[in-house]
């Protein structure tokens, strides 16, 4: 009797019986420990990324296209603190909400992933050009074409992964093994195509880009370093140093993302895509959701403005009229 009690304990839905999936057993006290965690985790992520959405919005000195990005990278990571919900519901391996619902998690979660590695190419670009030609940035990058690329990143993610997980949204639940079970099917080709758009291509041009950059970088502080002893220190050394902190703070924002981002696809490569099941990628896959939570932390720590326009919003001057006009720079 007391077995059977101990087996039903152990099963998502014990009035299913073997047709029921089995809990991820582990001790109250960490199970507590582990929904905290992650319940913070997801609060910070929301709250953080919100305030770098505010920043840009209201404050029109912002208003740049390299802005915009960062602006893009945050609604992504946005959204992301809402998929951490779902993967607290799934800590004990158990899913206890439709498979409709399933589906939309597994979406959504690919979708902001590929909204963010679309962004984080963008921002690469972006700092190529303003480092490598900077006398030609201005008409090059502006902020309409910043804008019109990011809805094109956005659509396209939207749509490829649609696409990609037409089987699962035509019949969710279709590949679930038991009950409490939130599997996703990705045909082999699908994750090739998934593998190819979200990692080794842009994580190439990534790669290829800031190597350049780096280049740029140590070529440009040497000849600054060579000015200042002859003392023709001029303006467009400085501009090239605002420039120089510009691509720093990026390059730690790349450095980062790459570093969360790998494991997920090393580990899918591995199990050689075909049915994934979410509670066994829990871990990887949480890497690569706090990397939404490290990217505004980055930004506390790399850019005076976004301190101060912290300030601004949880002192509420925001609401006072012209505030928008204020400079935050």
């Amino acid at each position: 009797l007391t077995m059977s009690t101990y087996d039903e304990a152990e099963l998502c839905y014990p009035h299913l019986g073997n047709s029921s999936c089995r809990k991820i057993v582990r001790s109250h006290s960490v199970s507590v420990l582990l929904y905290i965690i992650l319940s913070s985790i997801s609060v910070l992520t929301v709250t953080l990324n919100l305030l770098v959405v505010i920043s840009i919005s209201h404050f029109k000195k912002l208003h740049t296209a390299t802005n915009f990005f960062l602006l893009s990278l945050a609604l992504s990571d946005f959204s992301v603190g809402f998929v951490w919900i779902f993967q607290t519901l799934l800590l004990d391996g158990c899913w206890f909400l439709s498979e409709g619902w399933c589906v939309f998690n597994a979406v959504l979660t690919a979708v902001a992933a590929s909204i963010s590695v679309g962004t984080v190419v963008l921002i690469s670009v972006d700092r190529y050009v303003a480092v490598c030609d900077p006398m030609h940035y201005s008409t090059k990058v502006t902020a309409s074409r910043a804008k019109i690329s990011i809805v094109l990143c956005w659509l396209c993610s939207v749509i490829c992964y649609t696409a990609l997980f037409k089987d699962n949204i035509k019949h969710p639940g279709r590949f679930n093994t038991c009950a409490g079970d939130c599997t996703v099917y990705l045909p082999f080709v699908s994750g090739i195509v998934h593998l190819f758009l979200d990692f080794i291509f842009p994580v190439s041009i990534i790669v290829v880009l800031y190597v350049r950059v780096f280049v740029v970088v140590v070529s440009q502080a040497q000849a600054m370093r060579s000015h200042v002893k002859m003392g023709k220190f001029h303006v467009s050394q400085k501009v090239n140093r605002s420039e120089l902190k510009a691509a720093r703070a990026l390059g730690v924002v790349v450095v980062v993302f790459l570093m969360c981002l790998t494991p997920f696809f090393i580990v899918t490569i591995s199990t050689g895509f075909a049915a994934i099941n979410t509670s066994s990628l829990i871990f990887v896959l949480c890497l690569v959701l706090f990397n939404s939570l490290l990217n505004p932390v980055i930004y506390v720590f790399m850019y005076p403005w976004f301190r101060k326009c912290v300030k601004c919003i949880l002192s509420l001057q925001i609401l006072k009229s012209g505030s928008s006009e204020v400079n935050v720079l």
